[in-house]
């Protein structure tokens, strides 16, 4: 089963590296790794010398939605795995994840990750915790999906659309929404990433996070045949409105 990891990145030289370095250390190896530099200013381009196997891009800044959709126009396999520039690896997240795609029929994974701050693992907000019963239920208000722990064959991409450039955050949810709506999303539910929690590059942090959901939620509904998820999209949609007036 052939992979490509997209990592994109900005001006997170250091980050960049350990993450690399988790790729390169997996038990089973990808076939390519593409680090999509989304206009850095640092000294991210010398990660060539470091690592002189990646597939390096760089591209004026158009964000993180941008940069990962250039690497999965760029990515040769049919298989793509993510991974953000600020997150590494366990060594066996490839295998593990190769290994439910050979026994079973599903295009989309994730796994569970452990949250660290400063180096010391911190508790996950119960809101955040895997289940993987419904994706689509489970991520409807928050989303409950990291992005470094998915590996997705590029046919499903192709038919849902890649990742909303017009979404300054909360991309991710928007995505992994419109997948859940027409496909399985398997969970090894096994924490298989290490995501590094709070520090000041994180978008997430420093954005209305609800203003971006809402207009995820406004488009979902223009795409929803089911009558049941529709209910639930309004009722979601309504309760996060009338959060956003109050603040």
């Amino acid at each position: 089963m052939d992979i490509t990891v997209v990592i994109p990145t900005y001006n997170r030289y250091s980050l960049l590296r350990h993450a690399l370095r988790s790729v390169y250390a997996q038990t089973l190896q990808p076939k390519e790794v593409i680090v999509i530099d989304d206009g850095s200013n640092d000294n991210t381009s010398e990660i060539v010398n470091e690592f002189k196997n990646i597939i390096y891009v760089y591209q004026p800044n158009k964000g993180v939605s941008a940069a990962r959709n250039a690497g999965i126009q760029k990515a040769s396999s049919k298989w793509i795995a993510f991974l953000d520039s600020d997150d590494e690896w366990l060594k066996e997240k490839l295998q593990e994840q190769v290994d439910l795609h050979t026994q079973r029929d599903v295009l989309v994974s994730y796994t569970a990750e452990r949250w660290l701050r400063n180096k010391q693992e911190v508790k996950i907000p119960k809101k955040f915790r895997k289940i993987g019963k419904d994706p689509f239920l489970e991520n409807l208000s928050y989303c409950n999906i990291a992005p470094s722990s998915v590996m997705i064959h590029k046919s499903v991409l192709k038919d849902v659309g890649v990742f909303d450039e017009s979404l300054e955050v909360c991309e991710d949810y928007d995505l992994w929404l419109r997948i859940a709506l027409k496909y399985e999303i398997a969970l090894i539910n096994k924490a298989l990433v290490n995501k590094h929690a709070g520090h000041d590059e994180q978008l997430g942090f420093r954005k209305n996070l609800e203003k971006f959901r809402i207009k995820s939620l406004e488009k979902l509904l223009c795409n929803i045949d089911d009558a049941e998820k529709k209910l639930l999209v309004e009722k979601e949609l309504e309760e996060k409105m009338i959060f956003q007036n109050r603040k």
